[in-house]
């Protein structure tokens, strides 16, 4: 039952799907709920990879614009706001932790955090026009996304206190968390082996650069920079499997 609350809990946070939980949930089940992240962006993958299976005859770029505009709108746009608000507050801080905490607040989007929504879209777009065709990289990028929140928080200080990842970061239980990520990281080169490889390759060298500058700008992560990280991480997926 604990199972089934967190990931429900999990599905309700990372989806716009219309999940209803009987009662509030406490610090424990919301810590919990990080396990499933990877599973929740494996559901995600699966159902654009339907989706992709679908469209299949369809013109290749009208192919990757619908698959692009089903991953927005099933994922609520949460992540790419978060990307939005670290980008206005890495351009508009100016170097300064308490500017940068404070822009990251303003639920206004900014020059720049347009500019890095324009491009990530770009990114993706090309990409899976690349892929039309492929099913499996449309899998792997939800999940890997999602992977790499459990990394963050299990390695990475949570600095705004009170703040969504709060909760999430004090009650994880580390040490099945561990386990999840070890268990991705093994299970990618052995099922795709090479193209496995270069993908994990891609996805590391990303996330220790976003990890570093949030580490050196603000000395840890925020929500809105975790939702910069799954934007991050699933375009470096797309990249990774368009070009091996």
């Amino acid at each position: 039952m604990k199972q089934l609350q967190a990931f429900l809990i999990a599905l309700q946070f990372l989806t716009r799907l219309p999940v209803r939980l009987p009662d509030a949930p406490g610090e424990q089940a919301i810590g919990r709920s990080l396990l499933y992240y990877p599973l929740v962006g494996l559901l995600l993958g699966f159902t654009l990879a339907a989706l992709a299976w679908a469209l299949r005859e369809a013109n290749t770029l009208l192919h990757a614009a619908i698959l692009l505009a089903a991953w927005v709108l099933m994922s609520g746009a949460l992540h790419l706001d978060g990307l939005a608000d670290s980008a206005d507050a890495w351009a508009g801080g100016q170097g300064d932790r308490e500017r940068s905490l404070a822009i990251m607040k303003d639920p206004a989007c900014g020059p720049a955090g347009a500019v890095a929504l324009i491009l990530i879209l770009l990114v993706k777009l090309t990409a899976l026009e690349a892929l039309a065709g492929q099913q499996v990289p449309l899998v792997l990028a939800p999940m890997l996304g999602r992977g790499a929140l459990l990394a963050l928080f299990l390695t990475t200080p949570y600095v705004r206190p009170g703040g969504l990842g709060e909760v999430h970061a004090r009650a994880l239980p580390r040490r099945p968390a561990v386990i999840i990520v070890l268990v991705i990281v093994a299970a990618i080169p052995i099922t795709m082996g090479s193209d496995g490889l270069w993908m994990l390759v891609s996805v590391f060298t990303a996330f220790m650069l976003t990890r570093a500058a949030m580490l050196r700008r603000l000395g840890g992560a925020t929500g809105d920079t975790a939702g910069a990280v799954v934007e991050i991480t699933e375009s470096a997926v797309l990249i990774t499997a368009a070009m091996v």
